[in-house]
């Protein structure tokens, strides 16, 4: 009996005084310093991305007034102006890149002439359209919040990607729709670019509004107008023999004409006339001249009806990209 009693009070010394025999702090938690206990674990997350279109900064001639905005706020302007927003998301990537992609070749060549102080302008004879929200969403209407959150998203999706050739932005013209296939750039400006090629796209009339249209002139106001532009040319008797020697490529663009002798390409004619396109045909009846004109623009470059139609089709604003401009790729210059 008196041996289990000295064993059990060897294990309580054992359990209760040995520890302290060995050092406190071994055995007792450490106490954290004041206010360690409130802070919750740093987590182990990467830093925001850095926006490059946001932290871009850009000088804008608007009807004439120089405005400095970023230009992710440029680009929606454009985006907004240039492609309906009930388009595709992914078209409307493909119209973001091309816009971005279009503002900064022109910055790397020097800029315009016409706005030497600035990086762009709302004018579309020399720049890109461009429209702010307020002006849009008065065309949008009920649909006006659902559409500036898709175009932003289209050019945030998309931050700082251009196309790009052999590592430079490209010069990233765009137009509305084409008959079948796009134009060769030296077919519409006498200058060749290895980006800017003829390929197929596959917008119509049932993709299309007013993909086909009519101009009709009397033969007195088509005269005046032809006489103004080309005063060298003949024409005298009926409007029908005015138009001789008409050279079209298979999709029935027009490349060359001879007007009252004077042979002009069908670019210019279309200037001339304020055609919808180059791609047209001419009809007489009596005293009335008709031009029956198919697609809408110059046809180079992207037809944002064409990169709708391969959106709606689940091709993505990269690949719709590279379909029409020949050779490129898209990253970030």
């Amino acid at each position: 009996m008196g041996k289990q009693v000295a064993v059990a009070f060897l294990l309580i010394f054992l359990i209760f005084f040995l520890p302290f025999l060995w050092g406190e702090a071994d055995v007792l938690p450490a106490v954290p310093p004041a206010g360690d206990a409130a802070q919750p674990p740093v987590p182990d997350t990467d830093p925001a991305p850095t926006r490059y279109d946001a932290s871009a900064t850009i000088t804008v001639l608007l009807d004439g007034q120089a405005q400095q905005m970023d230009l992710q706020t440029y680009l929606m302007g454009v985006v907004r102006a240039e492609m309906p927003a009930a388009f595709e998301l992914e078209a409307l990537k493909a119209q973001a890149v091309a816009a971005r992609t279009y503002t900064l070749h022109k910055i790397a060549n020097g800029g315009s002439a016409n706005h030497p102080d600035a990086d762009a302008c709302n004018d579309i004879g020399c720049c890109q359209a461009f429209k702010s929200y307020e002006d849009a969403a008065a065309g949008w209407g009920v649909d006006a919040q659902a559409f500036e959150e898709k175009i932003r998203q289209a050019v945030e999706d998309t931050d700082g990607e251009c196309i790009l050739y052999e590592g430079e932005p490209v010069l990233a013209v765009f137009h509305s729709s084409s008959a079948g296939v796009t134009q060769d750039a030296s077919a519409v400006w006498s200058e060749s670019l290895p980006y800017l090629q003829s390929v197929e796209t596959p917008e119509s009339a049932e993709t299309v509004p007013n993909y086909c249209s009519t101009v009709s002139f009397s033969a007195e106001e088509l005269k005046n107008k032809l006489q103004a532009a080309l005063p060298e040319a003949n024409l005298s008797g009926s409007p029908s023999n005015w138009f001789t020697n008409m050279r079209q490529e298979p999709n029935g663009t027009v490349t060359a004409v001879s007007v009252g002798g004077v042979t002009v390409s069908g670019t210019k004619l279309r200037a001339i006339l304020e055609l919808r396109s180059a791609c047209f045909t001419v009809s007489f009846d009596g005293g009335t001249v008709t031009f029956s004109v198919t697609g809408y623009g110059h046809g180079v470059g992207m037809s944002q009806y064409g990169a709708n139609v391969l959106a709606a089709d689940g091709m993505g604003y990269q690949e719709i990209l590279t379909w029409y401009y020949t050779g490129t790729a898209i990253g970030r210059p």
